[in-house]
C-alpha cells in the first residue's frame, strides 16, 4: 500500500511538472536598447561616451527584440544589428536550431546590417527565414553583400504585408504595419507581437506622431505593452545638427502626448531606441527621473514583457 502511494505520489509530481513546462508563457526579450550607433558612439568623446569606452560593462547594444517560446524552444529576432553576435547568443545561447526568423523594420545601418554575420564568412547559416516589406525585400535581393547571403542559400527572403499576420507557432503571431520616417531604401514599419494573453507594440523608429495616420494614444492604451522610439530627449541634443532631417518625437514631446492616460497605461509605455546623447541613459540624471516620476518607463536590456 505505501508504494502504491509512493508511486501515486510520484506520478502527480511528474503530471505536475510536466503541466507546469506545457504553462510557460512566451515572450519578448529586449536585447538592446541604444540608437543605431550603439553607446558609445564611433568617434564620440564628448561626456556621455568617454567613460564608457574602456568599460565594457557600460555598453549600450542597439535596439532589438527577440521573441522566445520557451515550450517549443523556438525563437525569432526582430532586427538584425551591429550588436548580431552578442545578441544571437543572448536569445539562442548560440543553438542555432532555435532561430526560427528575423523581421526587420526597415534599412538604416543599425537594423539590418547584422545580416552579415549569417554570411559564408561567419556563420554559413542555411535558409534563415528573413522578413520583410516590398521594397526592403528588394533592395536585400538586389545589393551587394545581402544579395550574396540570397544567392548562397544564408537566408531566405519572405515579402510581409502592411497590416497582414504572420502566424509564428500556435500561440504567437507577429503583424506589420507601416510608419513614416526616412524611406531612402525601404518602407519603414513597426510591429505587434500577439501572444496567447497579451500584446506588444513595437516601433523603434518614426518621425513626428502627427505625421501618421494612427492615433499611437489609442494604439498604446489597446494594447498590454507599448516600446516606442525615444531617440532624443530634448531638440538640443545635437548642436550644429538640423534637427527637421532626423524628426523622430522627442522624449518630452511623447509623455505630453500620452498625459491623458491612467497610470496603468503610462506604464505600459518604455521608450527605447535612446541616441547616445540622449540623457535618459544616465542613471539618475533629470531626464531618466522625470520619465519615471511622470508614470513611463525605459526599456532595459534584458527585460521581458510575457505574452
Amino acid at each position: 500500500m505505501v508504494r502504491y502511494f509512493l508511486i501515486l505520489f510520484l506520478s502527480l509530481l511528474f503530471f505536475s511538472a510536466c503541466s507546469q513546462k506545457a504553462n510557460q508563457s512566451p515572450y519578448v526579450i529586449v536585447l538592446g536598447i541604444a540608437q543605431d550607433g550603439g553607446v558609445p558612439h564611433a568617434s564620440c568623446s564628448k561626456s556621455c561616451c568617454i567613460n564608457r569606452w574602456d568599460k565594457p560593462e557600460k555598453k549600450v547594444m542597439v535596439t532589438s527584440l527577440g521573441i522566445v517560446d520557451p515550450n517549443s524552444n523556438e525563437t525569432w529576432m526582430i532586427d538584425a544589428t551591429p550588436d548580431f553576435p552578442k545578441q544571437f547568443e543572448l536569445l539562442t545561447q548560440n543553438n542555432r536550431e532555435k532561430l526560427k526568423g528575423i523581421f526587420l523594420t526597415h534599412a538604416h545601418m543599425g537594423h539590418y546590417t547584422g545580416l552579415m554575420h549569417l554570411g559564408r564568412e561567419v556563420m554559413g547559416a542555411k535558409s534563415i527565414p528573413v522578413y520583410a516589406m516590398p521594397r526592403m525585400k528588394k533592395y536585400l535581393s538586389s545589393n551587394g553583400p545581402w544579395s550574396q547571403l540570397v544567392i548562397l542559400d544564408n537566408i531566405e527572403l519572405n515579402k510581409l504585408k502592411n497590416g497582414k499576420k504572420v502566424k509564428l507557432n500556435k500561440r504567437m503571431s507577429i503583424t506589420p504595419f507601416l510608419v513614416p520616417h526616412r524611406d531612402e531604401y525601404s518602407e519603414t514599419v513597426g510591429y505587434k507581437i500577439q501572444g496567447p494573453n497579451k500584446s506588444l507594440i513595437f516601433i523603434p523608429d518614426i518621425d513626428k506622431w502627427e505625421k501618421w495616420d494612427k492615433d499611437i494614444v489609442n494604439i498604446a492604451s489597446e494594447n498590454d505593452y507599448a516600446l516606442i522610439d525615444g531617440s532624443f530627449y530634448t531638440a538640443n541634443e545635437l548642436p550644429g545638427r538640423d534637427m527637421s532631417e532626423i524628426p523622430h518625437p522627442f522624449i518630452i514631446e511623447s509623455m505630453a502626448k500620452f498625459k491623458s492616460l491612467s497610470n496603468n497605461d503610462k506604464f505600459k509605455i518604455h521608450f527605447i531606441h535612446l541616441n547616445h546623447t540622449n540623457p535618459a541613459l544616465t542613471n539618475n540624471s533629470n531626464a531618466q527621473n522625470q520619465i519615471k516620476n511622470t508614470g513611463f518607463n525605459i526599456a532595459q536590456t534584458g527585460q521581458a514583457f510575457k505574452l
